[in-house]
C-alpha cells in the first residue's frame, strides 16, 4: 500500500489495527551512466515490493541525502547533515502524532547512514515507538548475494544496474573498471573527487545480466519484508 494511493480515511482505518510504516529514504546523486535517482528508485521500488503482501503503508521516498562528495557532477543534491537529521526527526514526529509507533527507513545511500543515530537518540525521547534504519543494498543476505555473483562491486557499477535505474538508449562500458583507491578518494574536496573517479564508477563491471540482477533483488525483498514482519 502507496501513501500515495490511500487517503486519510484508509490511514486512518489503517490504524486501528496496525501501527507499522516504511519510509525510504534515497538521494540524488551522479551514478555513472545511469539515473541520478538509483538510490531513490532501488529504495522505493524494495520497500514497496516488500511491504505489498503484508499490507503495511509505504510513505513517498525521501529523494534527496547527504553527499557533499559529488558536488562536482551536475545534477548531484546534497543536503546538510544538520538539515537532513532535522527532517528524518520530523518525518517521524509527524508519523508518531498520527499514530504510527513502528517505523522501518529503507535506506538505499551510504551517505545518509548519520540518520540511523538521529532515529536512535529520537527512540530516546519517544520510548512508545520503535525505529528500524536498513540499508538494504548491505545487508547481511543481500551483499552475500551480491559477492557470491561477482565479489568486485560498487558504487554505481553493475550492482545498481537494474533494468529499472538504466536510462534509454545510453550504452554501459563493457569491461571491469579497476577499483579506485577509497581511502586516497576520501582525503580530496569534490573537484579531486572526480578527478579520481572520471565517469563516477568506483570500480568492477557496469552490467551484468538480468538473471544476476534478479536473485539479488529477490534475496533483498525477503530480507526487508522479514524485518517489517518481525518486530
Amino acid at each position: 500500500m502507496k501513501i500515495s494511493e490511500m487517503n486519510w480515511l484508509q490511514v486512518e482505518e489503517y490504524l486501528k489495527t496496525d501501527d507499522r510504516a516504511v519510509v525510504p529514504l534515497g538521494c540524488t546523486e551522479q551514478h555513472a551512466y545511469l539515473s541520478l535517482s538509483v538510490d531513490s528508485i532501488l529504495a522505493e521500488r524494495v520497500a514497496s515490493e516488500a511491504a505489498e503482501p503484508l499490507g503495511v503503508p509505504v510513505f513517498p521516498v525521501l529523494g534527496y541525502g547527504i553527499t557533499p562528495y559529488f558536488m562536482a557532477y551536475p545534477g548531484t543534491v546534497s543536503l546538510k547533515a544538520d538539515t537532513y537529521l532535522r527532517i528524518l526527526t520530523d518525518i517521524l514526529d509527524s508519523l508518531r502524532r498520527t499514530g504510527f509507533r513502528r517505523i522501518l527507513f529503507v535506506n538505499g545511500h551510504g551517505g545518509n547512514t548519520p540518520g540511523h543515530t538521529a532515529a536512535i537518540e529520537w527512540m530516546g525521547q519517544n520510548p512508545d515507538c520503535r525505529v528500524k534504519f536498513h540499508n538494504w543494498w548491505n545487508a547481511p543476505r543481500t551483499f552475500e548475494k551480491v559477492k557470491e555473483i561477482d565479489p568486485v562491486a560498487s558504487h554505481a557499477s553493475w550492482m545498481e544496474n537494474f533494468s529499472w535505474t538504466r536510462l534509454p538508449n545510453i550504452a554501459q562500458p563493457d569491461h571491469q573498471k579497476p577499483m579506485v583507491d577509497l581511502d586516497r578518494m576520501r582525503t580530496f574536496g569534490p573537484e579531486g573527487v572526480r578527478k579520481i573517479l572520471g565517469d563516477g564508477n568506483f570500480g568492477g563491471r557496469y552490467q551484468r545480466s538480468d538473471e544476476d540482477m534478479n536473485a539479488i533483488w529477490s534475496v533483498a525483498i525477503e530480507e526487508t519484508r522479514a524485518l517489517i514482519e518481525t518486530w
